[in-house]
C-alpha cells in the first residue's frame, strides 16, 4: 500500500468511525474517553488526519457494541435499517397490547375457566381482566404472571416472536446461547471450515432412529 492508498485509508477509515459514533448516539467526548485519547486527536481520526491503533480501534469497537469487521467494509452504519420512530414504537406496543390480550383469553379458554373464576383467583376485578382481554388497556407484569399463573401458563409464551422488536429478542437469545457454550465449541462454529460437519449434524439431528441406525451400519460396513 502506498502513500496515496493510506491516505485514502485514513479518510475512510475516518469516516467509518464518525458514523459509527453518530449511529450509537455517542460524544466525540465519550469515544475519546473510552479509549484512551483526546478529544481532539479523536476528531482528527474522525477527519481523517489521523488514524487510530488497532488497539484503540478494538477498544472503540467494545465501546460502541459493534462488530470489527464494520471497519473494513463498505457499508456505513447509516445505510442500515434505521431504528423505529417513537410513532411506530407506540403503534407497535398498541398491536402487542391487543395481542396479548388475545392470547390471554386462549388461555383462559384453554384451561376452561371463566374471568369471575380468574377474578376471584387473582383478585382482579371482572370488568378489568375484560379490558385486558379486549386489548383496552394494558396489563401490567406482575398482575400478567399472576393470571397466567392461575391458568397455568407461563409468560415466556407471551414475549414477541416476530416483528422488530421480536426479532431483536431472538437474536439476543440466540446470542446469549452461544456465548453459554464452552469456548472450544465456539471456536470450533466460527471456524468455516467446519461448517460441513455442522451441516452435516443438522441433517443427523433430524433423522429418524431407524435412518440413523441404517447410516450407522453403512459406516460399518464400509469401515470394517
Amino acid at each position: 500500500m502506498n502513500n496515496a492508498q493510506i491516505t485514502i485509508r485514513e479518510k475512510k477509515l475516518g469516516l467509518l468511525i464518525r458514523d459509527a459514533r453518530m449511529a450509537e448516539r455517542r460524544s466525540i467526548k465519550e469515544c475519546a474517553d473510552a479509549i484512551g485519547v483526546k478529544p481532539g486527536v479523536f476528531r482528527a481520526y474522525e477527519e481523517g488526519r489521523r488514524s487510530p491503533s488497532l488497539p484503540e480501534l478494538e477498544a472503540l469497537v467494545y465501546f460502541l457494541k459493534l462488530p470489527i469487521s464494520q471497519f473494513w467494509g463498505n457499508e456505513t452504519m447509516s445505510d442500515a435499517s434505521s431504528p423505529m420512530e417513537a410513532a411506530d414504537i407506540a403503534r407497535l406496543v398498541a398491536l402487542r397490547q391487543r395481542m396479548i390480550g388475545a392470547l390471554l383469553r386462549q388461555e383462559r379458554t384453554n384451561a376452561n375457566m371463566s374471568i369471575r373464576q380468574v377474578s376471584s383467583a387473582t383478585g382482579i376485578s371482572q370488568s378489568r381482566l375484560k379490558s385486558y382481554e379486549l386489548g383496552e388497556r394494558p396489563v401490567s407484569v406482575p398482575e400478567l404472571e399472576s393470571i397466567l399463573a392461575v391458568l397455568g401458563s407461563r409468560i415466556e409464551n407471551f414475549f414477541d416472536q416476530s416483528g422488530p422488536v421480536g426479532d431483536w429478542m431472538n437474536s439476543q437469545r440466540a446470542m446469549q446461547k452461544f456465548l453459554e457454550l464452552p469456548e472450544e465449541v465456539q471456536d470450533f462454529v466460527c471456524q468455516p471450515v467446519n461448517r460441513p460437519y455442522l451441516e452435516l449434524a443438522m441433517k443427523l439431528s433430524s433423522m429418524s432412529r431407524e435412518k440413523l441406525r441404517s447410516v450407522a451400519e453403512g459406516l460399518l460396513d464400509i469401515t470394517l
